[in-house]
């Protein structure tokens, strides 16, 4: 059976400097609201509870970050400075148009390239990890190559980049 990924949820401290972060990524603000009571405890297992929730949307409107500011019950672990191979959620991938763009526009958020260098994997795509707002994990991709390229090549190129980040935090 076919299905599709709605969205990524993302636990933050201060929602307003990471949806100014992704809005400059090229995202849209979906909307923003509070998610509040028990049948939202019943979804997450936590019970009772309180979260302002921003939803971003990319845009071409297949995918969705979700933004959480967990005001009840309190946030009970940080993960966020976690190297790229520890284990559970670490990041999520966007393809950008111009990657140099992208970062020259994100930096004025906050944004650190993980590594030293823009990365590119043979004739196909430029990519780089970027630490945001909080120390969110972000990879960007350009692609290079025409419409060949296939699902296979953005797999390689971001083991490629995982590989070559994971060398450099464990040297």
């Amino acid at each position: 059976m076919a299905t599709t990924m709605d969205n990524v949820g993302i636990v933050v401290e201060d929602l307003t400097p990471v949806v100014e972060f992704f809005t400059e990524l090229g995202l849209e603000l979906e909307g923003r609201a509070m998610v509040e009571g028990e049948w939202a405890g019943q979804v997450t297992g936590l019970g009772e509870q309180r979260v302002e929730v921003a939803m971003m949307r990319t845009r071409d409107g297949h995918s969705r970050v979700e933004l959480s500011r967990f005001l009840q019950p309190e946030v009970v672990a940080d993960h966020r400075r976690a190297p790229v191979n520890a284990l559970g959620y670490l990041r999520v991938m966007f393809q950008v148009d111009d990657i140099d763009d992208t970062l020259a526009r994100i930096v004025r958020h906050g944004a650190e390239l993980v590594s030293d260098e823009v990365v590119q994997y043979e004739d196909v795509y430029r990519l780089c990890y970027v630490r945001g707002p909080e120390g969110i994990l972000v990879g960007l991709a350009e692609r290079l190559a025409g419409d060949d390229a296939t699902g296979s090549d953005v797999v390689a190129a971001s083991v490629a980049a995982t590989a070559r980040n994971t060398r450099r935090n464990t040297a």
